[in-house]
Order: structure tokens, then sequence, then C-alpha cells
């Protein structure tokens, strides 16, 4: 796994502004999020600009569409230089899919899959035709499992699912925790959230935080902070 569990989300689409921040943020941190935000603003050029500063990409598209077009988009993500650290796909694309994911990625970065996005919750899921007997974790689990049974090495998920996740796939199964926020901050658009501390406790191996950190006054300070607050 990574040492430092503290991903940052560089949630802008100036690539500029997203490198000035992976810089500040060097040696604070173990890894930075890019979305389709900067992604699809900058493309290539943006990645790079951002990946200049040294600090591992967690790159974050979500992928979800029919086998042969996701390994053709992951084929070509992998191709960027450097390769981000980790890239995603959503697990409700299927087996196929998440089969075909995993052989053109073949080892060369890590391959999670969005479970439950944390802005969900159980009725949300029933509206989009998950089981009404589910919940947000069961259904969390389910893809989680088939995640792992196609070859990912994790998945994103809730703070809320890790351990459930973990006993049914394995502690060396990856989790991917956004919905993280430190005790007092804004929870946003994010409804099933924890703290950094708790979450990490729970099992969490990369902790996905943005604002708390981007628009601190002092950024690498709030990392700083986050990352302290792990080892109380």
């Amino acid at each position: 796994m990574f040492q430092n569990p503290i991903c940052v989300a560089l949630d802008t689409p100036d690539p500029a502004l997203a490198a000035a921040m992976a810089g500040r943020l060097q040696g604070h941190v173990g890894m930075a999020k890019v979305g389709m935000e900067l992604f699809y603003r900058a493309g290539r050029a943006g990645y790079e600009q951002v990946a200049a500063q040294g600090v591992p990409l967690f790159l974050d598209l979500k992928l979800h569409d029919i086998p042969n077009t996701v390994a053709q988009g992951l084929t070509s993500l992998i191709s960027l230089a450097p390769a981000p650290a980790i890239v995603n796909v959503h697990a409700s694309g299927g087996p196929a899919m998440l089969e075909a994911a995993a052989r053109a990625v073949d080892g060369k970065a890590k391959l999670i899959a969005v479970t439950i996005l944390t802005s969900l919750s159980d009725s949300d899921i029933h509206a989009a035709g998950f089981d009404p007997a589910s919940d947000t974790a069961q259904a969390a689990v389910k893809l989680a499992q088939l995640s792992k049974q196609s070859g990912l090495d994790g998945v994103v998920c809730s703070p809320h699912d890790i351990a459930a996740i973990k006993a049914a796939c394995g502690a060396d199964f990856m989790t991917v925790v956004p919905g993280v926020r430190p005790a007092g901050a804004d929870v946003q658009d994010q409804k099933r959230i924890a703290t950094p501390r708790i979450a990490r406790a729970g099992g969490a191996d990369i902790l996905v935080i943005g604002r708390p950190i981007t628009q601190a006054d002092d950024p690498a300070a709030a990392a700083a902070a986050i990352a302290a607050s792990l080892e109380e």
C-alpha cells in the first residue's frame, strides 16, 4: 500500500492551480487525485503539468461503458507519462467490463472500482433500481466482491462500508475512501462521512480529502494536522 494515506483531491479545472497545489503539498500528502473537472478541460497536457510536481496521481475518471471501450480507454490512460498510480471504473459496469479493465491495466497501475457514491442514500439507490430490500452497505459489499472476483485491486467506498468490505474481500483488498472530513468541517455534498481518524482506524487504506485541505488558509499545515490526527 502507500506510506502516507492522505490523497488530496485537486478539484479544479485549472491545471496551473492544481499543479501549484500539488507542489505546495509535496511531502505532506501521499498522492493527489485528478478528476473529470481537470482532465476533461486540460487533457494529457494538464495531467502531465500536475504530475511534474512529483506527487503520485490517482486519475479519477470512473470509466463505465462496454468492455472493449473501457479497456481501450484504460490502455490510453496508463500510457500517460508518468502513468497514474491508481485508475478507476464503476463496479456496476459488470463482470465482463471489470475483467476487460483488469486485463488492460495489467498491473501497470492499481485498478479500483467505485461501489456506491458517498453522496447516495438508501432511497437514492432504490430509485436507481437497486434491490429495495438492500441498503447502501449491502450493495457496496456485493459490488466489492464482484470487483475482487474480476481481478481488481480494490474499491472506492464510504467510510461506513470499510469493515464489511474488508470482512468480505480480505484485509489486503484496497479501500479508497472519500467522504472524509475533519471534525467540524462542512460536510458539503457528502452524506455518508467520517473523520480521518475514524476512517483510518476502520481500515481505510487511502483517505481522499479535498476542500478541507485545498481551501484552508495553509493547505500544507492542514494536511500535516490531519496526518498528525491519525497518529493520536
